[in-house]
C-alpha cells in the first residue's frame, strides 16, 4: 500500500534522462531509482541516475509539462502475413511514416546494383535478357569485343564499399548486419528529423535475435511492438497466385526473346 502512494516523477516509470537527452521512453529500473523533491524517478542505469542526480533541474519539468516522443511501432512477422499492407494503413491512419526495412536496404545498394538483389528478387531475371542489347550492339556497330577501358567503367561502377557488401550479403545470403551499419541505419530513425518528431511503424525490423538485442543495447525502444501470426495455408494462399501468374508472363517473355534472339544472331551472322 505504501508502494502506490509514492509520488512519481514526471516522466513516471520512464527514465528522465534517456527522454531528455534520446528523446525515448525507455522503461526506468527499480534498482536505478533516485528522489528529488520528494518524488521518486527511475533510471534505465546506474549512468543515468548518476547524470540525473549531477544536475537534476536540466531533466525535470519547469514551466510547461515534459514533452512525449511521438508513437513508434515495429510490426513483425513471416514473409507474406501482411506486414507491409497493415503498416501502409496504420501509417497513413496515424500521419506517421512507414519504413520497410528491406526496401530501404535495397534502395541503399540499388544505385550500384541497377537491380534489387535477393531470393524474391533472382527469379525475375533472365539470361536471355542480357543477352538481347549485347548482340543488338553488335549488329549496330559490327563490335564483337568491349574495349579494356569500358570494361573498366563498368567494374568501377558495380564495386560495393565494405557496407554495401554487407546490406548485399545480408539481402541474398541472410547475413547478420554487422553492428556498424546498424548504426547508421537504424539510429536515424530515431534520432534525426524528420522522424524524431513525426513517429514511424517499422515494418520487418528487428528480425533476428541480435537485432532485437541491438536496439536494447543502444536503447532504442519502440512504444509498441507487434507480431502477425498467420497459417502456412493462409500465406501460400496470398503468395501463390501473384507469382504463378508472375512465371507464367516470364516463360512467355523467354520464348519471345529466343525468337528475337535467334533472329537477331542470323542477321549478325549475314
Amino acid at each position: 500500500a505504501k508502494e502506490k502512494k509514492r509520488h512519481m516523477g514526471d516522466t513516471k516509470h520512464f527514465c528522465p534522462v534517456s527522454l531528455k537527452e534520446n528523446f525515448v521512453l525507455y522503461p526506468g529500473l527499480y534498482e536505478h531509482a533516485a528522489k528529488y523533491q520528494e518524488k521518486i524517478y527511475y533510471f534505465s542505469n546506474s549512468e543515468c541516475r548518476d547524470k540525473f542526480l549531477k544536475n537534476p533541474e536540466e531533466y525535470v519539468a519547469h514551466n510547461e509539462p515534459i514533452q512525449a516522443p511521438p508513437l513508434r511501432v515495429c510490426l513483425l512477422g513471416t514473409h507474406g502475413a501482411g506486414k507491409t499492407t497493415c503498416a501502409r494503413q496504420i501509417a497513413n491512419k496515424l500521419g506517421i511514416f512507414h519504413i520497410q526495412f528491406e526496401e530501404y536496404l535495397q534502395e541503399l545498394i540499388l544505385p550500384k546494383t541497377k537491380r534489387k538483389v535477393g531470393p524474391h528478387c533472382n527469379e525475375e531475371l533472365e539470361d536471355d535478357d542480357s543477352k538481347m542489347p549485347i548482340l543488338s550492339q553488335e549488329l549496330e556497330d559490327f563490335s564483337q569485343t568491349m574495349t579494356k577501358t569500358e570494361t573498366e567503367k563498368i567494374k568501377q561502377e558495380v564495386e560495393l564499399t565494405d557496407e554495401e557488401e554487407a546490406i548485399r550479403a545480408n539481402l541474398t545470403d541472410n547475413e547478420a548486419l554487422p553492428p556498424e551499419v546498424l548504426d547508421n541505419i537504424v539510429h536515424d530513425w530515431w534520432k534525426k528529423e524528420p522522424f524524431r518528431s513525426t513517429g514511424f511503424i517499422l515494418d520487418g525490423f528487428p528480425r533476428t535475435v541480435d537485432e532485437a538485442q541491438y536496439m536494447s543495447e543502444q536503447g532504442l525502444c519502440p512504444d509498441v511492438a507487434v507480431y502477425i501470426q498467420v497459417e502456412e495455408s493462409d500465406v501460400l494462399d496470398r503468395l501463390f497466385p501473384p507469382r504463378l501468374k508472375k512465371w507464367k508472363e516470364r516463360q512467355y517473355k523467354k520464348m519471345e526473346n529466343k525468337k528475337k534472339l535467334k533472329d537477331l544472331k542470323a542477321k549478325i551472322k549475314v
